[in-house]
């Protein structure tokens, strides 16, 4: 094959996405975007970033997978990072955290070592952590009318203040237990450090593949998180009576759940990839929960 026939390298695309409200962000978004179209990166941001600067080229967060980027830069915390999760993991785009200034299990880089990591990426010197996700369905009388992708939970939760929710639970079909609980939490690997383990659920390695079933102050005190494989399919069984439920994703999006309604949650087809350089898992916790502190 002769030099002029050979295809033209892709140009990789870089997608941005910021927490609102960071007035750091007006001075760094537009010095990160002429970085990386200096070094011939095609750059698109989210609508939340152009809020801070005239960007070349920008979107709604939930259209940025259409670009299929190679990097996404989530700078914010991981609140952010989860939305962005959910916005481009699908399409296998690797994502660098970049923590603000809060407590961040997933954005353990700081802002001032952003250009040396992105050097570091041009280079291939990263490890990547593939992250599994959940999918979860809200279906009633037969009909699917809501699915979404969660990386730390999925949460059918009371909607009423003073009431105690009713659920079944089945795995894999089988009757496992009913619950009278504030909420029941369907927790990943990733999420066994958020919500999870404030209820009282158990850190699970981001390695272990399993999920976390964790019911939140359930009125049996014999009730416990359970782990099982994520292979198998979970189901929640709605039966609050004439109290309406309510069902959320990574904390984020959320709609109402009423009696008869099933939630069902299996491990989403597509990871999310993280991406770090050093710090190891039990490293980052050490840090964020001040492990071995003397």
């Amino acid at each position: 094959m002769s030099k002029s026939s050979q295809s033209p390298k892709r140009r990789k695309t870089v997608a941005i996405i910021s927490k609102p409200g960071r007035p750091e962000l007006r001075e760094a978004l537009p010095v990160l975007e002429k970085w990386l179209q200096q070094r011939n990166y095609a750059v698109v941001v989210d609508e939340e970033s152009a809020a801070y600067f005239s960007a070349s080229k920008a979107m709604p967060r939930t259209e940025l997978a259409t670009q299929s980027p190679d990097l996404a830069l989530v700078l914010g915390g991981d609140g952010t990072l989860l939305s962005a999760a959910r916005a481009v993991a699908r399409t296998g785009t690797l994502i660098l955290g970049v923590n603000l200034g809060t407590l961040g299990f997933m954005t353990e880089l700081a802002l001032g070592d952003l250009y040396p990591a992105l050097e570091a990426i041009g280079k291939e010197h990263y490890i990547v952590d593939s992250r599994s996700m959940l999918s979860g369905a809200l279906i009633r009388r037969g009909k699917t009318l809501a699915t979404h992708a969660a990386l730390n939970e999925v949460v059918v939760s009371k909607s009423a203040i003073a009431r105690l929710n009713h659920f079944e639970l089945f795995v894999d079909a089988e009757f496992v237990s009913s619950y009278r609980a504030d909420a029941l939490i369907i927790a990943t690997p990733t999420g066994s450090t958020a919500y999870s383990l404030g209820a009282g659920g158990p850190i699970l390695h981001p390695d272990v593949d399993a999920f976390l079933i964790t019911p939140v102050s359930p009125h049996g005190l014999t009730h416990r998180p359970v782990v099982v494989r994520d292979t198998v399919k979970i189901e929640i069984r709605v039966k609050t009576g004439k109290e309406e439920a309510y069902l959320s994703f990574d904390g984020q999006v959320g709609l109402p759940a009423r009696v008869g309604d099933i939630v069902r949650c299996v491990k989403a087809k597509h990871p999310t990839r993280l991406l770090r350089f050093q710090k190891t898992f039990f490293e980052v916790l050490a840090t964020k929960l001040k492990w071995g502190e003397r």
